[in-house]
């Protein structure tokens, strides 16, 4: 049985993880003397002084997908490609904890084990699969957030690898677009999952 209250709690969740993400990258911003909001990447930010702040928003993004994975989860309309999209959003809220866990930024680091190219390839993928996976597996009645969902994931397919070519003096602010996008895509999931909370519990006091 579905529960309205869960879905509900979920769904804000995962929009609080999206706020925390945008919120500490501005706090970190002010932090970090001379940064350039520009030139600068959110990678920058997650190490050095401003290291903490950021951590602490990536751990929150990380909380928030895992939550829109549960939601996913409790409110499976059915079908493969749904579950994919759940796979897909559970592998990416563990990518983004490394990614803060790992202080190691493709910065030049040859301490360890480099991962960080790897990290931000699977991210890029993960996040064009999962909204086309979600969009195709959703109920007809949402056919607006199924649109939003495909427009998500199209300009992210078109806009994402533009990242690798873009030169150092420009690649912060558009990463900063990138994540916008990201988040958009979370958030819109969340919707869905609230609004089917409201209904159920409107349904059940009826």
């Amino acid at each position: 049985m579905l529960q309205s209250r869960l879905l509900i709690t979920l769904g804000w969740m995962g929009i609080c993880g999206c706020a925390a993400l945008i919120a500490g990258a501005v706090v970190a911003a002010f932090l970090v003397p001379n940064h350039d909001w520009i030139s600068d990447t959110i990678s920058d930010l997650a190490a050095g002084r401003s290291e903490i702040a950021m951590d602490i928003a990536l751990y929150g993004f990380s909380v928030g997908l895992f939550a829109t994975a549960l939601g996913a989860a409790h409110l499976h309309p059915g079908g493969g490609a749904w579950s994919t999209g759940i796979f897909c959003l559970a592998i990416l809220a563990g990518i983004v904890i490394i990614v803060g866990a790992r202080n190691e930024y493709g910065d030049s680091d040859s301490d360890g084990v480099v991962i960080h190219s790897y990290l931000v390839y699977a991210l890029g993928l993960l996040f064009l699969a999962m909204p086309l996976c979600m969009a195709w597996a959703l109920p007809h009645h949402h056919s607006r957030v199924r649109r939003v969902l495909i427009g998500l994931g199209l300009l992210w397919g078109c806009t994402a690898p533009v990242f690798f070519f873009l030169p150092t003096g420009i690649d912060g602010l558009y990463e900063r677009a990138l994540g916008v996008i990201a988040a958009a895509m979370i958030v819109t999931l969340c919707t869905v999952f609230i609004g089917a909370g409201r209904l159920i519990r409107a349904e059940r006091q009826a």
